[in-house]
């Protein structure tokens, strides 16, 4: 089989087996070289699949050493495995630079099925799901903060868009309490938290509603989507 490049979608929480379709497994399962972001979650994700080796028989690189290095496994003949954090990798997460530089030495790229936060939420939203722009995290500052929301509220107004963006955990609730005091009574906000797990939630309501029935969200991760 000609070799590839394969980006493995790994679970947002739980046991893998659980979210991972078969196929997906199996094509992981088949590999034996990995690019990584972190190789101890990436080891115990690898145990988790249940794979034919041990995993200390594995070769686990990290995304970010140089991309031919990377790459040499797919030049002597063996597929390789990029695997992020959680989630998708090279959307939100580490891997793009490599991504490309498997497709500039002509190698072919091949996205395996699994979770996306980012789609999961916009999915389970009920918000405008034809025109949406993730915008990845927004300022630490609470003074650029405010202004990128009324920003981005007003694309969203404009252009019917909903805008998507994420945030460190323990920052959820003062981006949340933002989003409340920034944005007009109308606009539509939803909340999506630990995606995939037993304890998911996803609320979607007006920032009026949102007002008057705004809980914690805690330090769990969150997806938030805008429609003005």
């Amino acid at each position: 089989m000609t070799p590839a490049l394969f980006l493995v979608p790994a679970a947002l929480g739980g046991e893998p087996v659980q979210v991972l379709p078969a196929p997906t497994i199996e094509a992981v399962r088949a590999l034996r070289d990995f690019a990584v972001e972190n190789a101890k979650s990436a080891r115990a994700f690898l145990t988790a699949l249940g794979m034919p080796c041990p995993v200390r028989e594995l070769r686990i690189m990290r995304i970010g050493e140089d991309a031919d290095a990377l790459l040499s496994p797919l030049r002597a003949g063996r597929s390789v495995g990029v695997i992020s954090e959680a989630g998708c990798p090279a959307v939100a997460d580490p891997g793009q630079a490599l991504v490309a530089a498997a497709h500039a030495a002509g190698f072919r790229v091949v996205p395996l099925v699994g979770p996306s936060s980012i789609l999961l939420a916009l999915m389970a939203s009920g918000l405008e799901g034809q025109r949406f722009a993730f915008r990845g995290y927004l300022p630490r500052d609470a003074r650029d903060r405010a202004q990128r929301i009324r920003a981005l509220e007003r694309i969203s107004r404009e252009s019917q868009e909903t805008q998507i963006f994420i945030e460190t955990p323990y920052r959820n609730d003062a981006l949340l309490a933002a989003l409340l005091e920034c944005c007009a009574l109308t606009t539509r906000l939803c909340v999506a938290v630990d995606l995939t797990l037993a304890s998911e939630e996803v609320a979607s309501r007006s920032i009026a509603q949102w007002r008057r029935a705004a809980t914690p969200i805690g330090r769990r991760p969150a997806v938030f989507l805008l429609l003005a």
